[in-house]
């Protein structure tokens, strides 16, 4: 058999080993030091925003945001449902209650009149989340938290170097969550950031990320011992300046694997036009994807684990898409979101990452095209 066509891959190699090497000889390789500070003023250029925050992954910048946005128990906050749990789960750290709405039936996004019929005296936001990278409706969704005295929040997990109407994912909502974990577009195997225009929100989320007090290098070179206090309890979820220095050398090839991305997306829609039973995913014109997955839908009739299974027996590595979180048990959901529940039954996430070559793509679409003949 030929060699395992990976589902994810990072494109690393000498220039983080030479960011790194930078931090090792600086002497701070622990949380929030001088080389995250570097990076979160870059990355807050990249997402178009005032502020950003390296945090410990995406995880826990969904929570600080949630928190910083004054989330508490008794409140109910709005979530798209088609989404990884953590974007539930951050909501049910805070004590609030996570409500899901359904999804747009092409882009997989949350449904702006879903999050309205969703709506209750006890709501008090909107946790948007860009599937698979692309951006939901943040137009729509500004409008009816603005109507609804609502904040808006966006899980951009997937999203670093995407782009709703001309504007970078990041800048779109109250407060945004990024993740660099080793699957994502960009990464330092893990590690996250918070980005938002709010000058009060980051200072409150960068004193929450570091115990409850200002982080160290606020201190560093002072001629005299000042001794911090807390008068809150807040958490650890810095970023080490280690995972910062790979994340500089990763914005540095942000444009170029962006682009790789989607010039492997448009040959895999080429030749899925012609593949029956199969239907490729959708790019809206008005939005920049940056292909953190490449997620196809199977037609009903189809065994999704029968495909799955030819694929990975052949080296071509696949995967479920992501879940239709009400139903998970964790949740205690009753609602009823049928296309959400329907496509978590029929995605199935293909080889997608920068390190691709045509001929990957074509050995992928063979393998498919075989599995899905087989499964009929």
């Amino acid at each position: 058999m030929s060699r395992v066509i990976s589902l994810g891959e990072p494109t690393v190699g000498d220039e983080e080993i030479a960011e790194v090497q930078k931090v090792f000889a600086s002497g701070w390789l622990s949380g929030a030091g001088p080389t995250c500070a570097r990076f979160e003023e870059r990355f807050a250029r990249t997402a178009g925003t005032k502020h950003a925050l390296a945090t410990s992954n995406c995880g826990s910048a969904l929570h600080l945001g949630l928190t910083v946005l004054g989330t508490k128990p008794g409140d109910e906050v709005i979530v798209g449902d088609y989404t990884f749990p953590a974007t539930g789960h951050s909501v049910l750290w805070t004590g609030a209650t996570p409500v899901f709405a359904d999804i747009r039936p092409d882009i997989w996004t949350v449904d702006p009149a879903a999050v309205e019929a969703a709506i209750t005296e006890r709501t008090v936001g909107i946790l948007a989340v860009d599937v698979f990278g692309q951006s939901a409706d943040y137009d729509e969704l500004r409008a009816i938290a603005d109507k609804h005295g609502l904040w808006l929040m966006e899980d951009a997990a997937c999203s670093a170097g995407a782009s709703y109407r001309g504007r970078a994912a990041g800048s779109l909502a109250d407060v945004a969550t990024f993740s660099f974990h080793g699957r994502k577009g960009i990464t330092a195997g893990e590690g996250g950031a918070l980005t938002t225009d709010d000058a009060e929100l980051a200072a409150h989320a960068r004193k929450l990320h570091t115990y409850g007090i200002a982080p160290a290098l606020s201190r560093e070179g002072s001629t005299e011992l000042p001794i911090p206090s807390f008068d809150e309890a807040g958490f650890n979820y810095r970023m080490s300046d280690v995972a910062a220095g790979i994340m500089l050398a990763q914005l540095d090839r942000l444009p170029s694997l962006v682009a790789r991305r989607g010039e492997i997306a448009e040959m895999y829609r080429e030749r899925l036009e012609s593949l029956a039973g199969v239907t490729a995913p959708v790019a809206l014109s008005d939005r920049v994807h940056p292909w953190q997955s490449y997620v196809i839908t199977l037609d009903p009739e189809l065994d999704r684990g029968a495909v799955a299974g030819h694929l990975r027996a052949n080296g071509v590595q696949c995967n479920f898409g992501t879940y239709a979180s009400h139903l998970q048990p964790v949740y205690g959901s009753t609602a009823h979101l049928p296309i959400s529940a329907d496509l978590f039954t029929r995605h199935l996430a293909i080889p997608m990452h920068a390190n691709l070559s045509e001929s990957d793509v074509d050995r992928v679409i063979d393998v498919l095209t075989d599995a899905v003949a087989g499964s009929r």
